[in-house]
């Protein structure tokens, strides 16, 4: 740990690994947005990381420093020592962009992780901050990896014609000269495989769903954490055990019941079991909230003439208006996106939601792009909703975390 502690030995291996980092996350990004062949260069990365680290810190005041690291990335670039190796037929303008690309985000990074490390021995503190910012960066690019490149290429192959999928399926770039028959593959779900209708039939259901729910979870959150009755604590308890049971451990006596009651193949019969799956932690989230809010301004409207109904909807609700917007997002996004009952439970096309009408479009017969842009349907609506009220859900999440 001494050794690792010397600033030369921190500053040589934190650029080494950020050398690698970028190189991989400039080639991943390239090879996406062009349909090119990119990949790192294992020898140019360790030169270059390892001498721009060790530049950080003995030359640290020397100024157009980034601009020089560049430029030496440029001139290996025309080296078996280059940062970024090519497949045979990508144009130099792409070589010199991921060239670029990578002596800039690979150097400008390490600056603000070495800030702390100078030559010779580094204390503890100085160590530990280029560790952290390290991985702090590390972490930023896997996170926002996981979550872009699987929605990019949803996206891009919602945008590619049948022809250009079969000629290269890993070609992820988008010919713009196509203009509004880039969107050929929605306007046929809309109209021709009906998606207008799977769209409507998810909204009013997830919503009623809410609805539902809100009328049983809100009375019967504010029960638990306002009123006193005997076995008041063990329900408080056991609210979630539903969870422990797995729905696929459910699917087939809910089949069955269903079938044998009519109930299968509607509307009526969703909106029976979705609520069921979320209540549960719509009372959870609930009684939480209702603890954390002051009992006194309660007691003040039952000493003012107030009914506990009247106090419930004059004063705890409209208190609780970040809770109720949270839960609500929460159990709309559950019904939207679930697919396990809508697939189990409807057969009728005319009755699909949305997640049922993207399952029916995972065939050999239907092409791939349509597929992908049923996907992109059902996920942006959502996506925009939880952004806009983003703010509304993390509140009251975390309101009722003290008292509840």
């Amino acid at each position: 740990m001494s050794v690792l502690r010397n600033g030369a030995v921190t500053a040589g291996v934190i650029g080494l690994l950020w050398a690698f980092v970028i190189a991989v996350t400039v080639a991943v990004t390239l090879s996406f947005a062009s349909g090119l062949g990119f990949r790192p260069g294992a020898l140019g990365c360790v030169i270059l990381g390892v001498g721009g680290g060790l530049a950080l810190i003995y030359l640290r005041a020397v100024p157009f420093l980034l601009a020089g690291f560049v430029a030496v990335s440029v001139v290996l670039m025309f080296t078996p020592l280059s940062p970024m190796q090519f497949t045979e037929g990508v144009p130099l303008g792409w070589q010199l962009l991921s060239v670029v690309a990578f002596g800039v985000f690979t150097l400008w990074p390490m600056r603000v992780m070495l800030v702390e490390a100078h030559p010779g021995d580094l204390t503890r503190h100085a160590f530990e901050d280029a560790v952290i910012r390290f991985l702090t960066g590390f972490g930023y690019i896997v996170f926002t990896a996981a979550v872009l490149i699987p929605f990019y290429v949803m996206v891009m192959t919602s945008l590619k014609s049948q022809q250009a999928l079969l000629k290269n399926p890993l070609d992820f770039s988008i010919d713009l000269s196509r203009g509004l028959d880039l969107f050929r593959s929605y306007f046929e779900l809309f109209g021709q495989f009906n998606f207008g209708s799977y769209l409507w039939t998810s909204f009013y259901v997830s919503v009623l769903t809410v609805l539902i729910t809100l009328a049983f979870s809100v009375p019967g959150a504010y029960a638990v954490a306002r009123l006193r009755f005997k076995g008041r604590a063990a329900f408080s308890r056991s609210i979630l055990l539903i969870y422990m049971v797995p729905m696929i451990v459910l699917a087939l006596p809910i089949y069955i019941a269903f079938s044998m009651t009519g109930l299968r193949n509607t509307i009526p019969g969703l909106l029976m079991i979705y609520p069921v799956t979320t209540i549960p932690v719509a009372l959870y989230m609930l009684q939480g909230y209702f603890r954390g809010l002051p009992g006194e301004v309660e007691e003040a409207g039952l000493m003012d003439g107030l009914s506990r109904l009247q106090v419930i909807w004059k004063i705890t609700l409209p208190l609780s208006l970040p809770a109720m917007v949270s839960v609500s997002l929460y159990v709309f996004m559950i019904a939207w996106n679930e697919f396990l009952l809508a697939f189990m439970l409807l057969d009728d096309p005319s009755k699909f939601t949305l997640t049922r009408g993207v399952a029916m479009l995972n065939s050999s017969e239907i092409p791939r792009q349509h597929l992908m842009a049923g996907a992109v349907i059902a996920t942006v609506p959502i996506m925009a909703l939880f952004l806009g009220l983003e703010r509304f859900m993390t509140k009251g999440l975390t309101a009722g975390s003290v008292k509840g």
